[in-house]
């Protein structure tokens, strides 16, 4: 009996595949928006798939797995962009998505299974009028806990920052990967050791997180003749706090173009500011608008656009895949663009490459003001997206490493002495998505590519 055989007759009545056609299909995420990374990881796949229902079963999966020597990589909805969730070693594709619900909520506060789309905490909560503060652009695709383990921030953080903030995780309960797994409650500072460590230092099962009061939202375009125009904007409206807002999503002349569903809502020549606005605000919001010498080209309720989707559905991880249905060669990186010159750099790097159009969002970390995006430029080499990178930061920007899914060299994660401590006690076999956190060994070749990044430095980026 081979150990794909052995393992599937000791976990039991669990569902599981293991048609290696679904296999495979099912070991992808979104790190095709990487032409490096579709080059690194086209022949990364799972042998099997499990998805538990109970946490009964989850700790049979992972018991059977550590006595069999099997690698098993968490996954939620699959959205991840820079192929945090594809295995690099085969072995078993945790499926979360049945191990879903909410455990009980109350106000500002909810708590959750981690399978749970994040869309769906949402329509739990929102009848007791709250809402998520933070959630990825993929929200009706996305698990919580994935959002957890593979992202950073999204819609919301210009308001709430990101999500290593302290308290936009209150806490997290978390499974070993042994052959007798325990289960360890996580709050305080001990959160970050598993918010963004890809499921390789621990398997997620509740997610405890704090919510905020749910408006009635309005999808807003607004449109601006120069790009740095959309820019100042853009940074003015996330600093206003008296307007309630949720996204600030800037994009360049001529993203409004390759971004099909938009048509010709933007018009020629224009760049855009994509903005959730509270509607008892929206006054206030064109006043500001026509301040900076702007319209606002498109206003709708919040899912009711003309471009078919929701409007966060445009923003963050999505733009780029969007942009790429017009030309698949466009790509960038991750710049953290600085609260001290926050305007200035980002107007250096556009004058750089001024033929390329700068996708930015607006965020916060420890109270203060950031953006982070890239020129979009038309992928040519490894050698091109490294003189990208240097370029970025000679003008002050902090940049990441998006065509990696190994944790230290995409370089947004922080760590300490406890990381090491962490990992080899809750995956002493090393066993959790190997190749994607490592302390005791040299880094795996096979994550992707080495980009000359600086990683996401926050004490200078503020």
């Amino acid at each position: 009996m081979d150990r794909i055989a052995a393992f599937a007759a000791a976990i039991g009545d669990v569902p599981c595949i293991t048609d290696p056609a679904a296999v495979r299909l099912r070991s992808r995420d979104r790190f095709a928006v990487s032409p490096m990374l579709r080059k690194a990881l086209k022949d990364k796949f799972a042998e099997v798939i499990v998805t538990p229902r109970t946490r009964e079963e989850i700790a049979r999966v992972l018991s059977a797995a550590c006595r069999l020597g099997l690698p098993v990589t968490p996954r939620g909805g699959g959205t991840a962009n820079f192929g945090q969730s594809v295995p690099l070693e085969g072995g078993v594709l945790l499926d979360m998505t049945g191990f879903a619900g909410v455990v009980w909520q109350k106000p500002g506060v909810v708590r959750v299974k981690a399978g749970t789309m994040c869309i769906d905490v949402d329509a739990a909560t929102r009848p007791q009028g709250w809402e998520l503060r933070i959630h990825p652009s993929t929200k009706r695709s996305a698990t919580i806990a994935g959002f957890i383990s593979g992202g950073h921030a999204g819609i919301g953080s210009c308001v709430w920052g990101m999500l290593a903030d302290k308290g936009n995780i209150l806490a997290l309960e978390v499974m070993s990967m042994e052959e007798e797994p325990r289960v360890v409650e996580l709050r305080g500072a001990d959160i970050a050791l598993v918010h963004h460590a890809y499921g390789a230092n621990a398997v997620i099962l509740e997610c405890e997180m704090p919510l905020a009061p749910a408006w009635e939202w309005r999808e807003c375009l607004a449109a601006f003749p120069d790009f740095m125009q959309a820019v100042r904007f853009g940074v003015q409206l996330a600093q206003e706090d008296a307007i309630i807002r949720k996204l600030v999503s800037i994009q360049g002349w001529p993203i409004p173009r390759l971004i099909k569903p938009m048509g010709t809502i933007v018009p020629d020549g224009h760049s855009m500011v994509s903005c959730l606005i509270a509607a008892p605000f929206m006054d206030a919001f064109r006043q500001l608008v026509a301040e900076h010498g702007g319209i606002v080209a498109s206003d709708s309720a919040e899912g009711e656009g003309p471009y078919g989707a929701p409007l966060y559905e445009f923003s963050w991880g999505h733009s780029n895949i969007h942009i790429q249905k017009s030309d698949p060669r466009f790509t960038g990186v991750m710049g953290l663009f600085p609260t001290e010159d926050l305007v200035g750099s980002i107007g250096r790097v556009h004058a750089r490459y001024p033929e390329a159009p700068m996708r930015l969002e607006l965020e916060r970390t420890g109270g203060k003001l950031l953006a982070m995006g890239t020129p979009a430029v038309l992928y040519e080499s490894e050698a091109q997206m490294a003189a990208l990178v240097q370029a970025m930061q000679a003008e002050g920007v902090s940049v990441a490493n998006s065509h990696s899914s190994s944790v230290k060299k995409v370089g947004i994660k922080q760590f300490d002495a406890r990381d090491a401590v962490f990992k080899r006690v809750m995956d002493p076999k090393n066993l959790l998505n190997p190749g994607k956190l490592v302390f005791d060994a040299p880094e795996d070749s096979r994550a992707g590519v080495d980009l000359p990044t600086s990683g996401w430095s926050l004490r200078k980026a503020l």
